[in-house]
């Protein structure tokens, strides 16, 4: 089992453990045998609230290998799944080339300055993968705006308003072949188009660290009063192959290219045998969160080995608690 936030009990030694997220007992939520079309699998849900229901939008690998982004609705978040009947949004490959693989890994984010929803997502191209984003009001009708950065880069998240002056996106680009490390990098716009100032925001460790080597963003930025709290993955390479765990870190609110703190240990990680088993062993991937701003509940949607979605819920003040006692970040990790 998974083991964090640690607390001593009163008059003797012992510890005791609390998990900060709970794995829903109905796990996994959804599955390609519910979906309403043939579909190999389904995953990598991006997440948001959508007239006060939750809404997923899945990532929907065909029998081809292509992945495309289909809508799920639940009024609790947790059952009773309204799927659309085709795929919500689908590669262009006619128009935007940058997709002639197919389209994955979506991040929804509320933009009230512009009154839309923005989703960032993966393209697939023919010389590897890209970030791209689509705007949209209703989940029906989406713009597309191409490419907003060149191959290879993924794992993109937007900020949901602009910090001084600009708009924040927090995205992972792959080095090239002889370079060591795939870190997370934070960049800024004027028009969510052309993006500049980039920086290397959060480092992979190296070594026999659970996040050597690669990092990337899993969920949007969450705003809170004690800074923006990140979700994001690291990936370690063992005999028997890569293991995908999360951690967390917190960034300065009103200067995000800061962070203040890092977990050294994962929160979550692959344990269930629908998390450790499918097409891709040993993956736990989440694309959103939803914030009840009433509860402090937080529900994690995420990919399970590849094959299905899952659900996992946290409390924010427990997150925070936590983050605020793990060390200041290290630049040179």
């Amino acid at each position: 089992m998974i083991k964090t936030f640690v607390t001593k009990l009163a008059g003797n030694d012992k510890q005791s453990y609390r998990e900060l997220f709970k794995r829903y007992p109905g796990n996994p939520i959804l599955t390609s045998k519910d979906w309403p079309y043939a579909a190999n699998t389904v995953f990598n849900p991006a997440a948001t609230m959508y007239d006060g229901k939750v809404l997923l939008l899945a990532r929907v690998e065909d029998r081809r290998g292509f992945s495309h982004l289909t809508k799920a609705i639940s009024d609790d978040g947790m059952s009773n799944w309204e799927i659309e009947e085709k795929p919500t949004l689908e590669a262009d490959p006619e128009n935007y080339p940058e997709e002639a693989w197919g389209i994955e890994d979506p991040r929804i984010t509320w933009l009230e300055e512009i009154g839309k929803f923005a989703v960032v997502y993966t393209a697939y191209s023919k010389g590897g993968p890209l970030v791209s984003m689509a705007l949209t009001r209703d989940f029906e009708i989406f713009e597309k705006l191409g490419s907003i950065m060149p191959p290879e880069d993924k794992d993109a998240a937007l900020f949901p308003r602009r910090i001084c002056g600009k708009w924040v996106l927090v995205h992972r680009p792959i080095p090239a072949r002889h370079e060591p490390g795939a870190h997370i990098w934070i960049s800024r716009s004027d028009d969510l188009k052309y993006w500049g100032q980039h920086h290397i925001l959060i480092r992979a460790r190296k070594g026999g660290w659970w996040d050597a080597n690669k990092v990337g963003i899993n969920t949007p930025p969450l705003e809170t009063s004690e800074g923006w709290l990140v979700l994001y993955h690291g990936v370690k390479q063992t005999a028997a192959g890569a293991i995908y765990r999360l951690g967390l870190a917190l960034l300065d609110l009103e200067n995000p290219f800061k962070v203040l703190r890092r977990s050294d240990e994962w929160v979550f990680g692959p344990q269930e045998f629908y998390e450790r088993k499918g097409d891709v062993d040993d993956v736990v991937f989440p694309c959103g969160w939803v914030h009840n701003k009433n509860t402090g509940e937080i529900k994690m949607y995420y990919g399970a080995a590849d094959t299905c979605i899952a659900l996992a819920t946290a409390n924010l003040d427990d997150l925070l608690e936590y983050i605020k006692r793990c060390p200041n970040y290290r630049i040179n990790e």
